[in-house]
């Protein structure tokens, strides 16, 4: 009876985090046990660490995807490099569906990306952008844009554009920002997305761009429309200050990619 008693309290016991783990790296390869090389990696990418790196972004097409909507990715991934992945094949992809959401944790996982964007074009929904992230492997926010107007960074050609790996100054602009709790999630979204690399010191000249995002209600528009929201991207130039100051000044000039944009639909991860 002892040994029965032991017995029983041995497989009644919690898993260990060892036996967690593999369970998960299991559970991420297909079932089977993962190959040395491939447990390396998931070890590496998957696991969850003391101190986060920057966010990557995974760009991908939806069923259709028009040339416009396709120069919106490839400027994405421009903003987002070194942290950005293009892929160049359609997929079979409906964000909002289970299936879709399915799909969309899978690829974000096979190439180690938390954040997405997802550009389509139909009769339904033209110029469709569906940005969102993930939390533990799953979809955790998304929000679908209809882009009115967009102008690219090759329409700015002769502008200096940013630095790669440089960090965005971000300003809202507008008092829906911080009244409207579906905006101040948008804004959030739209942080983590832009964000780039954590560190803890900044040089002041690694600021060389600024994205400026205005709301405002137009007095024109219909009852009921949504408000049209502005994305304007400046490069900014440190000169020397002209009254004899040590702080230098900013000198803004228009350098893409610029677009406006309205919310269509939001699935934010409930509180």
């Amino acid at each position: 009876s002892t040994l029965s008693l032991s017995i029983s309290i041995i497989f009644n016991m919690a898993p260990t985090e060892r036996q967690q783990k593999e369970a998960r790296l299991r559970q991420l390869s297909g079932g089977k046990a993962p190959q040395a090389r491939v447990s390396r990696y998931l070890k590496k990418h998957v696991e969850a660490h003391l101190i986060e790196g920057a966010k990557s972004a995974l760009l991908l097409k939806g069923i259709k995807c028009s040339n416009a909507m396709n120069d919106v990715l490839k400027d994405l991934r421009a903003m987002k490099a070194p942290h950005a992945k293009l892929l160049g094949k359609n997929n079979m992809i409906v964000p909002f569906d289970d299936a879709g959401q399915q799909s969309l944790e899978f690829l974000t996982t096979k190439n180690d990306c938390s954040m997405f964007a997802l550009a389509s074009n139909n009769k339904k929904r033209p110029n469709n952008l569906s940005i969102g992230r993930t939390f533990d492997r799953k979809i955790l926010d998304i929000a679908e844009l209809g882009i009115l107007r967009y102008k690219s960074l090759a329409d700015s050609a002769g502008c200096p554009k940013k630095r790669i790996g440089s960090k965005p100054m971000m300003l809202f602009v507008g008092d829906r920002w911080h009244l409207n709790p579906e905006y101040r999630r948008l804004q959030n979204l739209l942080i983590d997305f832009h964000r780039g690399d954590p560190v803890d010191k900044i040089v002041m000249s690694g600021l060389d761009h600024i994205m400026v995002f205005t709301t405002a209600d137009d007095p024109n528009a219909a009852e009921g429309s949504k408000p049209i929201i502005h994305q304007r991207v400046y490069y900014c130039k440190l000169k020397k200050n002209p009254n004899g100051g040590r702080t230098p000044v900013p000198f803004l000039n228009p350098s893409g990619p610029d677009m406006d944009f309205y919310v269509r639909r939001t699935e934010f991860a409930t509180r």
